[in-house]
């Protein structure tokens, strides 16, 4: 253990350890509130692929452009921590989902609904949800995702 601690010190100084340490407590503490806490607020049918969903539609389009690129640089932030979280502290895949919602890319919502339609997620945040007496997630039909689905995705 003691060779293993000297080579991690010739590469990295004890001061950034610390706090690398110090920052992944803080980000596993932080995942904690916020994760359920958005998961929470979220309309049941938020991942509903037959709802269509418009993010700042009344806003003007500059407006509107410099919100969108916000929100993708925050869901690029969530996704990169969820995917650090798989292998330290904290809600890997649950801080993930969270990134991809915030972020815009094709066939977004078709992925987000298969994630979220695995039933130990699905059932972990219906039971979160049910703790705060929130309606549970809807997801659309089987049929609806595998066929041609009518409504745009808007977001």
């Amino acid at each position: 253990m003691e060779d293993i601690s000297i080579a991690l010190q010739q590469w990295i100084s004890v001061d950034a350890l610390v706090g690398m340490t110090i920052a992944s407590i803080v980000g596993f503490i932080a995942s904690l509130i916020a994760i359920p806490w958005i998961l929470i607020q979220l309309p049941s049918d938020y991942f509903d692929t037959r709802i269509p969903r418009h993010w700042m539609k009344e806003h003007h389009p500059i407006l509107r452009m410099i919100g969108l690129i916000i929100k993708n640089i925050i869901g690029v932030v969530f996704l990169i921590a969820g995917f650090l979280m798989l292998f330290l502290p904290g809600q890997g895949l649950l801080t993930m989902l969270i990134g991809i919602s915030l972020m815009d890319f094709p066939n977004k919502r078709k992925l987000e609904a298969r994630i979220v339609g695995q039933p130990t997620l699905l059932n972990t945040i219906n039971t979160m949800r049910q703790r705060f007496n929130k309606y549970p997630l809807t997801l659309a039909a089987a049929s609806h995702e595998s066929g041609d689905d009518k409504t745009k995705e808007t977001d």
